[in-house]
């Protein structure tokens, strides 16, 4: 009979747990709905403000018209007709400097935070001759030809704050509008006289506010980009990473170069390909930059970007947390059933389940907290008022204070081991494969004495191998 009751509180406690992943389940959707209403959040900014930026230019162009008569013979007339082909001439720079310094700006709407910047950026273009602006007629016409033109485009101009371009030490008049319909978004400035045989150089300071991105295309022979920030998590992303970088607590500074022999830029704008958005980290769930008006339109393939991560995103570190759920509230009854049968005091599977009830609403409040205080000491509220709880309970469960302090000193190194896993990211693997063997070797040493077929479980004397041996 107590064998069979013992198995009808396995099947009921399978169901306790059952009830509980549940639990977890309807939490892990909650962490789900408020990572939406973050994306919501950061779309809502984007859309009142600017959204992630990436610069290209600047670039030389000049509109050009070619008109000529064409001559046709219908039936046995010969009909005459005007004809005209409208282009665009582009002359990318031999040589790119950038230079760029970009702040924190965070935007908050609601409880959500959205990580910002404010940039100044310093563009320095040469160009060795405008050769490439010389018109050719394709069909021996009329050539004619309006001034050069420079050219910066940006994924959202309602971030420019002010903008300066220098020809020399001579300061051009910058107009809104890049003048080119494959790049909307931008500005202009006119270059009148600009011989097309003599080399150019011109310099530019961008002020413009984003969030989360950046980027720039490296449209030149050769490109050279630094950028410092005061924010301490990048992600590099684009499709060159720096060929150098440091970062540290006070932020990063990164460092590219790159040549036309690696990149397909040069050819992307000459081709008229729409600026990219940037590809952001899975896990960061961030904003991305709305789709070209024209969703069948190719984008420009290489750009040298960086994404604004947060290592300790709330909801990221709930939902990890949440994946080890159901194994700690294993480990936990795992616990409570040993104390069980090592004290030989009875557990009812009913204060299982309030057992469990408490660690699972442990994530619940880990999510809450951490909306509007660090996730550090969110974790630290959460697991402190769950182990008090589970210690303050586990006395009465298991019968004495010892065992309670024993139980709830075992939780807590449970949170204790969870906080660490959360924390590291490239050794969680590693370091929960060897808790979870250590665990179980602890539980197999525990558990070596029980006789499993005994009525009450009890323990048996096992032989000692230093005296069979001498026998």
């Amino acid at each position: 009979m107590q064998m069979k009751a013992l198995w009808w509180k396995l099947v009921i406690l399978g169901g306790v747990t059952l009830l509980l992943m549940v639990v977890l389940l309807r939490i892990g959707w909650l962490v789900d709905e408020r990572q939406q209403r973050q994306r919501a959040a950061e779309a809502g900014v984007a859309a009142a403000q600017a959204g992630p930026q990436v610069i290209l230019g600047p670039v030389i162009q000049r509109s050009c018209s070619e008109e000529w008569e064409s001559s046709n013979l219908v039936g046995k007339d010969l009909v005459r007709a005007a004809e005209r082909r409208d282009f665009v001439l582009s002359a990318m720079p031999a040589e790119l400097i950038v230079d760029g310094q970009l702040q924190q700006a965070p935007r908050h709407r609601g409880l959500f935070k959205v990580n910002a910047y404010a940039a100044q950026v310093s563009v320095q273009a040469r160009w060795a001759s405008l050769a490439a602006l010389t018109p050719k007629a394709e069909h021996g016409g009329l050539l004619r030809c309006e001034d050069a033109r420079v050219m910066i485009a940006v994924s959202d101009s309602r971030g420019l704050r002010s903008v300066s371009i220098k020809q020399g030490e001579q300061p051009l008049m910058v107009e809104p509008g890049t003048m080119n319909e494959n790049y909307p978004r931008g500005l202009h400035a006119m270059l009148p006289a600009q011989a097309l045989d003599q080399p150019l150089t011109l310099s530019a300071v961008l002020n413009l506010i984003g969030m989360t991105d950046f980027g720039l295309v490296p449209a030149a022979s050769a490109t050279e980009v630094k950028l410092r920030a005061d924010w301490p998590h990048p992600s590099f992303g684009g499709r060159f990473l720096p060929v150098s970088s440091t970062v540290d607590k006070k932020g990063f500074e990164a460092h590219w170069q790159v040549t036309e022999l690696a990149t397909t830029a040069l050819r992307d704008v000459a081709a008229g390909r729409a600026l990219p958005g940037i590809e952001r980290d899975p896990e960061a769930a961030g904003y991305l930059a709305p789709p070209s008006a024209n969703p069948k339109q190719e984008h420009v393939a290489d750009t040298l970007a960086f994404s604004m991560i947060d290592p300790v995103n709330p909801y990221v570190m709930s939902d990890r947390a949440i994946k080890y759920g159901l194994l700690f509230i294993v480990l936990t009854f795992v616990s409570v059933g040993l104390l069980e049968l090592l004290s030989g005091r009875r557990v009812h599977p009913l204060q299982y389940l309030l057992v469990g009830l408490a660690m699972t609403l442990f994530f619940l409040l880990l999510l809450s907290l951490s909306e509007h205080l660090s996730f550090a000491l969110s974790y630290a509220l959460a697991a402190g008022a769950a182990i008090g709880l589970l210690t303050f309970y586990g006395t009465s469960m298991l019968g004495a204070r010892a065992r309670g302090l024993g139980f709830g000193a075992w939780v807590g190194l449970l949170y204790a081991a969870l906080f660490v896993l959360l924390n590291l990211e490239k050794a969680a693997l590693l370091v929960g494969a060897v808790l979870l063997f250590a665990l179980l070797a602890a539980v197999m040493a525990l558990t070596r004495r029980i006789d499993w077929y005994a009525p009450n479980g009890r323990t048996v004397d096992l032989p000692d191998p230093a005296a069979a041996a001498t026998r």
